[in-house]
């Protein structure tokens, strides 16, 4: 079929107009410019097709050979058609597709090119290949192809096909024929998904011409690791036997036995049953993985600059595989500097936060800094990455005046092999990371210059302002992290503070506890007792306990110092932080407001780094000291016991970048919170579900009775989904439910309350005579509930677990306790709502909405109970004296919607907290009402609280999926000044 092509002398023609590789792209700019530049050697022509939603206008500089086509009209979605049109952009009689995270070899595109130019009966050529994953300091790299038959060479056309699906190797990539790859793609109707298009694709090349696998490596391809973005899988269509799948397959070999190929003037049944054949063979192929199985070979890392990465080999070695030579392992060499030099994997990048914000932090000059420190440090920096330009550079520049000339020679020579290609800053790339978004959000606090000035002034006109003692325990004696505390607090704005190191160490000055810093030797078993008695001898108005090792922001003491100016009866301070993983990367703990729920069932990020009024703390006899494990969580709960929750604050700012708390669960904390519990009369037990949560069974003696209320208003078959739910998976029996009728006009709905009615006392329906408001008709059917407490509960939900109803008591039986609302799922496990935020877009938000139901969430929201201003009405419980005590449901401004809103915002004013409580789950869609009207109405009404929801944080956004670093901005100094 293709013997008519001419034979083009490769020896007289360039590569250029021969040859083209066709380099695909969507939202990848790393990836495309470092494939651009691996490619930049190889003298074909490159066409590329970016997708993208934003053209890369660099590259036309950069790589002016390259045809650099920016197609936004495909999307990611729109491959088929972006392959269509690039096709038929292509004047060299042979062509290949590349990915941009995928290296072609040169040498192989070469041999392909020839042999197709040597061998006119054949239209696809390529060889093996191999996968691997860039990490932040190696790169793992796998098995993929098998060793197969190589030569389809068969005259039939059903030989080849057949012989090449039961020995798949996927032909994509390979160097193909263009017009044979155009009329393919010219011929496919649109809208075929991606699994059909690899299919499809490898029959008609097969059906046409003749296919060679050399036994050569031809591509090193980065493996897929997560779910793949197009979400396919070549096996779901082949092997699924429901009627759909069936029918598509079906429908796709007819589609393939109209094409004109190498079976044309055959039955085209016949070529309908060679596909499905096909279909089949390659279905076997996959699953039995003949052809395709991944495998590890080895780890390549870069250890020493100058030298070759160092390679360690898996147990399994496939010698069969033509990967196994010396010109292929300086090829990966190759490939393995480009990878760490242009790092763009998801994967790579992840794991490459930590170690540049480590990096960093090495780099940054310190005050009491000599040149022989710096220079250790960034020893250490490049052990961590060697790829790192700045690192490198800043060495080369130490070590120019060192004797140490072949060491610095070889550096240089480092730094301009890594200038050779080109990469963002590593500062860059740590700004793209969630970390170095921390970072730069908490420098764009700090004041400027001239406010510093006012400020300080302020201050000293008031006595210096608020004197604040550091309580820093260095158990470990461990100088450095002792040093980087004390480098933080030098570099802060905040100067009115004293400084007792509780040291293990042998002490590096004699100092007294008048003195500005102040060394205290101490032993394990001694240091709280060390700590009261510095309590003692203090004169400081606020006390921090704090780690070594722990890191003072700019500006978070010197914003605690004039928010406290003049405060009156605060007691206790909790502030937000910054907590560093093992990892080394940063995560925001920007904490509610005060939030005893919590603070009780995540104390290890609720309970730490307080400022603790000093006079508070005497008063209920200092820090305990058989609890050394939960020294401030038991220190707030005493307040909590002594004078309730007034007096306890939180300042939204971060004071702090520290140690991320251990996941474990710690048995102090459990005995301080069981002691605390049980001052308060509770006889309760703690147990740990969740890695550092705790959930509290109260143990409450009384089985209230419970009033579930259901409307009913013409929605005959939600209300009986609802109720069938509540009767079959309700084990709390002391409950009834009234079903308010709300003058319905639908007779089967009628006929099937009338039958309720017969059934006994369980299910009551109070009748309306007229159609009333949804708030009148529960405020009207509260009136007849005979239970204690009250549930409102939504007809479009239904109860999910058994124990809903004792889990919502375990929490309204407390008398700190208002409301209590109900985690919302839906039935794909995802939740729908797990309490409302206000404000959010503009007016209100469901927490945690789109999260899995199994999710930790936001500082472990959603596994513990929690403190919000306001729950849905979907499923709400609340004692109905409390209920009646507050007026009920606002039927004059919220008569149809957003009356449970204003209802938990009531029971607030009257005192009393609103708990959302992940044990008990409704299947609800958690959607909120549309009514603009009373949506305007209830943020007039509740104008304070929308201005900054006390349960949210406020450094966090209001936007998006919530509980996200929300937009850097400066501090209101000024305001703060008066």
């Amino acid at each position: 079929m293709w013997g008519e092509d001419k034979v083009m002398n490769n020896s007289a023609t360039p590569m250029s107009e021969r040859f083209t590789l066709v380099v695909m792209t969507h939202n990848r700019k790393a990836f495309l410019q470092r494939t651009l530049q691996y490619y930049s050697t190889y003298p074909c022509s490159i066409l590329v097709l970016d997708s993208s939603q934003e053209a890369d206008e660099s590259l036309a500089e950069r790589y002016p050979e390259v045809d650099y086509r920016h197609l936004p009209q495909f999307g990611y979605q729109g491959l088929q058609d972006k392959l269509t049109y690039g096709v038929n952009l292509v004047t060299t009689p042979y062509m290949a597709f590349a990915a941009d995270d995928d290296f072609l070899i040169h040498d192989a595109l070469n041999a392909s090119v020839e042999f197709l130019e040597a061998n006119q009966d054949y239209g696809l050529c390529h060889g093996y290949g191999m996968m691997y994953v860039a990490r932040a300091t190696e790169t793992n790299f796998y098995r993929r192809d098998c060793r197969v038959v190589e030569d389809y060479a068969s005259d039939d056309p059903r030989e080849r096909v057949m012989s090449f699906m039961e020995n798949f190797l996927p032909p994509f990539y390979g160097v193909i024929r263009t017009d044979l790859l155009r009329q393919w793609y010219n011929q496919l109707p649109a809208g075929v998904n991606f699994e059909w298009q690899e299919i499809g694709h490898s029959f008609y090349l097969l059906a046409c011409a003749k296919a060679r696998i050399l036994p050569i490596p031809f591509a090193v391809r980065e493996a897929n690791y997560g779910s793949s973005d197009h979400n396919t899988d070549v096996l779901t269509v082949l092997a699924y036997q429901d009627a759909r799948s069936v029918e598509q397959r079906q429908a796709f070999a007819e589609f393939l036995a109209s094409l004109p190929t190498g079976f044309t003037g055959r039955d085209p049944q016949e070529i309908k049953q060679i596909a499905l054949d096909s279909f089949t063979a390659l279905a076997d192929c996959l699953l039995s993985k003949r052809s395709l199985k991944g495998a590890m070979i080895f780890r390549s890392a870069w250890v020493e600059v100058g030298a070759e990465p160092v390679r360690s080999f898996g147990a399994e070695q496939f010698v069969e595989m033509p990967f196994y030579n010396k010109p292929m392992f300086d090829l990966l060499t190759q490939f393995e500097f480009l990878m760490h030099a242009m790092p763009a994997g998801r994967l790579q990048l992840q794991e490459l936060e930590g170690v540049l914000l480590r990096q960093e932090e090495l780099m940054r000059v310190h005050p009491n800094d000599t040149a022989r420190t710096l220079r250790s440090r960034l020893w250490e920096a490049l052990t961590l990455n060697m790829f790192n330009r700045q690192v490198v550079k800043r060495l080369v520049e130490s070590m120019r005046d060192t004797d140490e000339q072949e060491e610095t020679r070889k550096l240089q020579a480092w730094a301009e092999r890594l200038d050779s290609v080109p990469a963002p800053d590593s500062r860059v790339l740590l700004d793209a990371t969630e970390s170095g978004r921390l970072l730069n959000w908490l420098d764009a606090r700090a004041p400027e210059p001239a406010q510093l000035t006012a400020i300080n002034a302020h201050l000293a006109r008031h006595g210096g302002g608020p004197q604040v003692q550091i309580l820093l325990l260095d158990l470990d004696a461990d100088m450095v992290k002792l040093q980087a505390t004390f480098d933080s607090l030098v570099a802060s704005h905040f100067k009115a503070f004293k400084l007792v190191v509780l040291t293990t160490g042998d002490l590096p000055a004699t100092t007294r506890a008048q003195d500005t810093l102040h060394f205290v030797k101490v032993t394990e078993s001694n240091y709280v007792e060390r700590i009261n008695l510095a309590l003692a001898q203090s004169r400081a108005d606020w006390i921090l306990l704090a780690e070594a090792g722990d890191q003072f922001t700019a500006s978070g003491l010197l914003r605690a110092s004039l928010e406290l100016l003049g405060a009156e009866g605060i007691r206790a301070v909790a502030m937000d932080e910054v907590q560093r993983r093992s990892d080394f990367t940063l995560s925001s703990v920007f904490r509610p407001g005060l939030n005893l729920d919590q603070l009780q069932c995540a104390p290890g990020l609720m309970a730490r780094h307080w400022l603790l009024q000093r006079e508070a703390l005497m008063q209920i006899g200092g820090f305990s000291s058989d609890l050394k494990q939960a020294l401030e969580f038991d220190v707030l709960l005493r307040l909590i016991q002594d004078g309730g929750l007034a007096g306890l604050a939180h300042l939204a700012e971060p004071l702090l970048i520290c140690r991320a708390p251990t996941d474990e669960s710690s048995a102090e904390e459990r005995q301080v919170l069981t002691r605390h519990l049980a001052a308060r009369g509770y006889r309760a037990q703690v147990s740990s579900a969740q890695p550092g949560t705790y959930q509290i069974e109260y143990q409450h003696a009384e089985r209230p009775l419970v009033s579930i209320i259901l409307a009913s208003q013409d929605n005959f078959a939600e209300l009986q989904r609802c109720l069938v739910s509540v009767l079959q998976r309700t084990r709390y029996q002391r409950y009834e439910v009234l079903i308010a009728e709300n003058h319905s006009q639908n007779a089967e709905l009628d006929s099937w309350l009338a039958s309720l009615e017969r059934r006994g006392d369980r299910i009551r329906v109070l009748r309306s005579e007229r159609r009333l408001s949804s708030s009148a008709l529960y405020n009207a059917a509260t009136l007849e509930a005979r239970g204690e407490y009250l549930v409102l509960l939504a007809t479009d939900a239904e109860v999910v677990n058994a124990n809903w109803i004792e889990s919502l008591l375990n929490q309204a039986q407390r008398p700190e306790v208002g409301i209590v609302g109900a985690k919302l799922v839906n039935e794909r496990g995802m939740t729908t709502q797990a309490g409302l935020i206000l404000g959010f877009d503009g007016h209100l938000g469901a927490a945690f909405a789109g999260e899995a139901k199994d999710a930790a969430g936001y500082m472990n929201s959603l596994w513990v109970e929690k403190n919000y201003s306001a729950v849905s009405g979907a499923c709400l419980m609340i004692a109905k004296a409390l209920f009646e005590a507050v007026g009920g449901l606002d039927e004059e401004h919220f008569d149809q919607a957003f009356a449970d809103v204003d209802l938990c915002l009531k029971v607030a004013d009257a005192g009393y907290l609103t708990v959302v409580t992940p044990q008990a789950q409704i299947q609800h869609p958690g959607t909120l009402a549309q009514d603009s009207q009373a949506a305007a109405a209830l943020q007039d009404k509740w104008a304070a609280r929308f201005a900054q929801d006390s349960a949210y944080n406020q450094n966090l956004s209001l936007s998006g999926k919530g509980f996200a670093l929300g937009v850097a901005g400066a501090v209101n100094w000024a305001q703060l000044l008066g």
